[in-house]
């Protein structure tokens, strides 16, 4: 039983269409795709030469340039999303508060940049030329770290390391914290920045990785027949959850408010869904039940939906499994067409995305939704972006190992 409610104040977006949260709705409403060739390596000997990468980020809005080399780029992205999130919600924690504000900030793979740099250091002058700031720059509770240090949060500070649905993971865990009392206000979210020879060759050696190299804003294509694999993004997406009462005392802007979180193993495959989706039909079933509402009041669903094969056709057949003749009448759709697959970042990006879906009757569209797929056949919002007035909508995480995670947001109604 929750006791307290949790509502969201401000959200926080980083992703290849833009650096900021209004900048990333309006992208992701217009439909453009922030995929392109990879710029950050020469790609000559990979077969993946395409990536969702951060644009004309600057560090130095956020970090004086001598610490620049203290923090990986996944570090920069989460406290860029979190300050972002912060301005929006416009909370100051003070002192007196800082004990019930905390962090809960995720990742699938941490510092890769610097892990990769570091060796090849190692490699090129031995142990002596490792930077001492090579640990507290690449481990993954660091960009938890940064951001309470940056903004005074002294409460509950964790960093849930659970592949893809890790800042989902993030979320709901710290909604978890307010709704039993441990905690007034939580910073949560997700970031990644795995756009590196490692993270890409890595993923690509696993044939998970759309090569369709010439049409990079082509790639990525969730649910579509010719959908070839995913296409690896960077950035980070932050929420501020407040509880109600005290965001209502305060005068804060609601966004939305989140009344539902859901969790389940698949307990199969490390990498592979259960063909029969139970786990993924659990985990939506889960949150739905934590709000105590029944399937057809869902009125949106944002898909994990990474455009792969198996996922796009199993996630598809969990929803119509879930939610019956209702699932025809559900929109679905994955903004992973857009901005590539953020790995731990993608299901806090996708939660913020989810909740604006509530707040703005909005909803962005599955882009390169081109030609039909007999197993993958709901309203996918293709191409374009559409109003609606959606009351409740889901947002689905999946994570290597079977992990899942999703998330259930209300439009506030006071």
């Amino acid at each position: 039983m929750q006791n307290r409610r949790v509502v969201v104040t401000g959200v926080g977006l980083v992703t290849a269409l833009a650096t900021g949260t209004e900048e990333n709705w309006k992208a992701l409403c217009e439909g453009r795709s922030g995929v392109t060739a990879i710029t950050r390596f020469d790609t000559t000997l990979f077969t993946a030469k395409i990536a969702a990468e951060v644009k004309n980020f600057e560090p130095l809005n956020w970090f004086d340039k001598k610490d620049l080399k203290k923090m990986d780029a996944f570090i920069h992205y989460a406290v860029a999303a979190a300050d972002y999130a912060m301005k929006q919600a416009g909370l100051t924690i003070s002192p007196e508060s800082a004990e019930r504000a905390g962090v809960f900030i995720g990742s699938g793979i941490g510092g890769f940049t610097v892990i990769e740099r570091e060796h090849q250091a190692f490699l090129e002058g031995g142990p002596r030329k490792i930077s001492p700031f090579f640990i507290p720059s690449s481990i993954i509770n660091l960009a938890a770290g940064q951001v309470s240090i940056r903004f005074g949060a002294r409460g509950p500070n964790s960093a849930p390391c659970t592949a893809c649905s890790s800042g989902a993971h993030a979320v709901g865990d710290a909604f978890r914290v307010i709704a039993r009392g441990d905690a007034d206000v939580m910073i949560c979210g997700g970031s990644e920045a795995a756009v590196t020879p490692m993270g890409v060759g890595g993923f690509a050696a696993m044939r998970a990785l759309s090569t369709r190299n010439e049409e990079p804003a082509r790639a990525s294509r969730p649910f579509d027949k010719d959908r070839d694999g995913f296409v690896v993004g960077e950035g980070a997406g932050v929420l501020v959850l407040e509880e109600l009462e005290l965001a209502k005392k305060r005068g804060a802007t609601i966004v939305a408010e989140l009344v539902g979180y859901g969790m389940s193993g698949d307990a199969f495959h490390i990498t592979l869904p259960p063909d029969d989706g139970h786990g993924a039909h659990r985990v939506m079933l889960n949150a739905i039940n934590d709000a105590g509402i029944k399937p057809e009041e869902v009125g949106y669903i944002n898909a994990h939906g990474t455009s792969t094969p198996p996922n796009d056709r199993i996630e598809t057949a969990a929803i119509k499994r879930l939610f019956g003749d209702h699932a025809r009448k559900l929109a679905v759709s994955s903004t992973k067409s857009m901005i590539g697959h953020l790995l731990g970042a993608a299901g806090a990006v996708e939660a913020g995305i989810t909740s604006l879906v509530v707040e703005r009757g909005v909803i962005p569209p599955t882009i390169n939704y081109e030609t039909p797929d007999p197993d993958c056949d709901l309203d996918y919002v293709p191409n374009k972006m559409r109003k609606a007035n959606v009351r409740y909508a889901l947002s689905n995480s999946f994570g290597f190992g079977g992990t899942n995670a999703s998330l259930l947001f209300k439009r506030y109604e006071g």
